[in-house]
């Protein structure tokens, strides 16, 4: 009988908490959903870009140009092998390639120089040892698994191309370039744009509960009757988190530097990245404060979005979607809705490219724009639910 006794108590205390249980019983399920949208949505595919620059040769008073005949090949190939996720596109501009590999509107970049024509003449007619390689330059971040994966694809392919041509073995070099400091980038350094971001996502808990104390110490009801708005309120409580997400960021920075992490860019901006993104967070944390009562409420339902921004938004780890639709030529992906993408991915362009403020514009104006979305959301959601005078 007191076993039963014990049973109904438990039972009791567990519908009492209702938003523990509904946790403990949901969250793999709801990671199971998130993970079969996000790859269902994300099948792999890969842009090359191809700037031909080779001028041909003329032999016997024909003009030969073997660079046609490669692509001609890779073309064959490609259409022969239908399983190959490549999509290849040629360019005239190496600059502007280049401008297009840094913004992840490509993969990887191949550079057939002038002399192809020529070199591979060479390799069909002469046989010796002292025969000058056929180079072709690839060029990309090589931190990225989507460069990596396009390139190892575009070498095999004219690799066997080339060897099936010239009978010889491996007459081709590879030259590989990397954009920015990809090349020379430790696997801790690449994780670091990440986790940066990852200290202020940690603002969720912080600013939720900092506004949610109010509520459920009643201390908000002075705040109704000295007339003070929601706005007022939340804007005060919002610079005081936003000064803790800068001192966790530079806490984060310098434990990295010591570990042994090369920061590269400019402090200005990352600073400035910092404050837009936590002024972010802080607005979604409106969210989370707006359907929460109390401190304990928060640090469980908040768990949900605090998980999503972890791991869905490149912070914890690299982690890409299909593009929705593009604005002004920028790609929005699923992820997009999770301010903290555009922040690890203009960190990236910042730590790891080398790039400027003009370069993470475009990356800039989606946080402002997601981060506006949330704040009207969160302060009419807030003023709804905590700030209205009964």
């Amino acid at each position: 009988m007191k076993l039963l006794s014990v049973i109904k108590k438990s039972f009791k205390e567990q519908i009492r908490h209702f938003w523990i249980f509904i946790l403990t019983v949901s969250l793999a399920p709801f990671f199971v959903s998130i993970y079969y949208v996000f790859t269902e949505s994300a099948k792999p595919r890969y842009d090359l870009l191809i700037v031909n620059q080779d001028k041909g040769i003329e032999y016997l008073s024909e003009k030969l140009n073997y660079s046609d005949r490669l692509l001609e090949g890779v073309r064959n190939y490609l259409k022969d092998t239908p399983g190959v996720p490549l999509t290849i596109r040629m360019t005239d501009n190496k600059s502007e390639a280049i401008e297009k590999l840094k913004n992840k509107k490509a993969d990887t970049l191949v550079v057939i120089p002038g002399d192809f024509s020529l070199c591979f003449h060479t390799w069909l007619n002469v046989d010796t040892k002292d025969d000058k390689s056929i180079q072709i330059e690839f060029i990309g971040d090589l931190t990225d698994i989507k460069y990596m994966v396009s390139a190892v694809w575009a070498k095999e392919i004219v690799n066997e191309y080339v060897f099936a041509a010239t009978q010889k073995t491996r007459p081709l070099k590879i030259i590989e370039t990397s954009l920015g400091v990809s090349g020379k980038i430790e696997e801790f350094d690449l994780l670091v744009p990440g986790l940066l971001i990852l200290s202020i996502i940690m603002l969720m808990f912080s600013a939720s509960i900092a506004v949610v104390n109010e509520a459920e110490n009643n201390t908000i009801i002075r705040l109704k009757l000295s007339k003070v708005s929601a706005f007022e309120f939340l804007s005060g409580v919002s610079l005081i988190q936003v000064m803790i997400g800068i001192i966790a960021v530079l806490l984060t920075l310098a434990v990295a530097v010591w570990l042994g992490f090369e920061f590269a860019g400019s402090l200005w901006i990352l600073i400035f990245l910092v404050v837009l993104t936590s002024i972010s967070i802080i607005a979604f944390s409106l969210i989370v404060a707006a359907v929460t009562k109390t401190a304990n409420e928060v640090l469980i339902i908040g768990n949900f979005p605090l998980l999503l921004f972890m791991f869905f938004t490149g912070a914890a780890f690299p982690m890409k979607g299909k593009v929705l639709f593009t604005i002004a030529g920028y790609p929005f992906t699923l992820q997009g809705f999770m301010s903290p993408t555009h922040s690890v991915s203009a960190l990236k362009k910042v730590m790891i490219m080398k790039m400027g403020f003009g370069d993470i514009l475009p990356e800039i104006i989606a946080l402002i724009i997601m981060t506006i979305i949330y704040f009207i959301i969160g302060v009419w959601a807030f003023q709804r639910r905590h700030m209205k005078v009964e």
